[in-house]
Formats: structure tokens, C-alpha cells, sequence
């Protein structure tokens, strides 16, 4: 699809199985994505790819994407994403979240190509991981072609376990281990829920990760 010189396209994708999605950017365009998933009721093997890519043709374009997968069980979530720069002017964010619980599986292949002619190109890639258990797997792998000299462009990508020193610090305080566990999985997830327009979207989607973090 196209977003035309001077649009702004949102969307969220909230539990959808399977994204393919091919956007083309004109001149002075927005574009902002969300993709989020969150586990059903039973613990079943249900497996989600999503493939997002933005083509940034014309000056001063914009792209957001940012996504959020806490997966349990069985349960499988691939992320994979193509902002390609091919202008200069423009601007990309992406923030990637995993929460993986149980034998759940995640994978995020995120490129990033600027163009020799894409100067004064700004762009930030993250991807942050939490495995809940030993069993979780996570596959994390950041590609950045950048054949400009003007631009500024940032990636990183961690995978770590929950701080037991902060759970520990929490019931210290009066806080069960239970609750601790789910403020600290929420607080890692919040700064991508911060980043979507619709406050009471966002309101709804906090609870609804407050009811299935365990």
C-alpha cells in the first residue's frame, strides 16, 4: 500500500496470526504501527509471523514501529521487519518487546538499510527480550546496511532473565512475590504501551497483560 505525500497511516495489530504488510512512503509522510500479542486462554502451540516493511521513498518521511509479544505455553511469536531508506531527511523508531513464559519461542530479524544517497537519515532499532523461564527460547538478530556518512543510527539488543534482586526488594516491602512478578513484567513492557495514541486503548491493553502475567 501507499501513504501519500503528507499522510499519517496508524494502525494496531492486536492477536493477529499472521501480518504481511508492504508500505510505500512519499514525501513528508507518517507511519505508525503497532503489533501486539498477547497469549489466549488455553496454552495451546498457536504460532504468529508477522513481516512488516516500509519503504521510505520520498524527504522527510516518518516511521514508528513498535511491538509487544508476552507468549506462554507452547506458543510462538516471529517478528520481522524492513525499513528501507532510501532519501535522506527521514526518520525511523523501532522498540520490540518479548516476554516469552514456559516453552514459548520468540524471534525478531529486524534490517535496516540506508542508501548512499539517504543523507541526514536519523534511525533507532531496539529489541529488549525477558524469558520468564529456563524451557523460553529467544532468536534476536539486527542487520544494518549503511552506505550514507551523514546520518544518525543507533540498534541494540539484549536478552536477559527478571531481577530477583528487585523481586527480593519488593517483598521486602510488604508486596507478594506474586504481584512483584507481574509490576516488574508490566513496567517492562509499559514504555511501548506509552507510545500508542489512543489512551484508552492503552488503559485496556494494561489490564488486560495485569490479568494474564502469572
Amino acid at each position: 500500500m501507499k501513504v501519500s505525500k503528507g499522510e499519517i497511516f496508524e494502525r494496531v495489530f492486536l492477536n493477529e496470526p499472521d501480518i504481511d504488510l508492504h508500505i510505500v512512503q512519499e514525501a513528508g509522510s507518517r507511519v505508525k504501527i503497532h503489533v501486539i500479542n498477547l497469549p489466549g486462554d488455553a496454552r495451546d502451540s498457536r504460532t504468529s509471523r508477522n513481516s512488516i516493511t516500509i519503504e521510505q521513498l520520498g524527504e522527510g518521511c516518518t516511521t514508528e514501529l513498535y511491538g509487544l509479544a508476552y507468549v506462554r505455553g507452547d506458543e510462538k511469536v516471529e517478528t520481522e521487519t524492513h525499513v528501507l531508506h532510501s532519501v535522506g531527511g527521514g526518520e525511523s523508531k523501532q522498540l520490540f518487546k518479548f516476554v516469552l513464559a514456559d516453552r514459548a519461542q520468540g524471534g525478531f530479524y529486524g534490517e535496516l538499510r540506508i542508501a548512499k544517497d539517504a543523507q541526514k537519515t536519523r534511525t533507532e532499532q531496539v529489541n529488549r527480550n525477558l524469558l520468564l523461564s529456563r524451557e523460553a527460547q529467544m532468536r534476536t538478530r539486527p542487520q544494518l546496511e549503511i552506505y550514507a556518512d551523514d546520518v544518525q543510527a543507533s540498534h541494540g539488543a539484549t536478552t536477559g532473565q527478571l531481577d530477583e534482586s528487585a523481586l527480593f526488594y519488593m517483598q521486602q516491602r510488604g508486596i507478594s512475590r506474586t504481584d512483584a512478578y507481574r509490576m516488574l513484567v508490566a513496567a517492562f513492557l509499559k514504555d511501548v504501551l506509552d507510545t500508542l495514541s489512543d489512551t484508552h486503548q492503552r488503559e485496556e491493553l494494561m489490564d488486560a497483560i495485569d490479568r494474564v502475567v502469572e
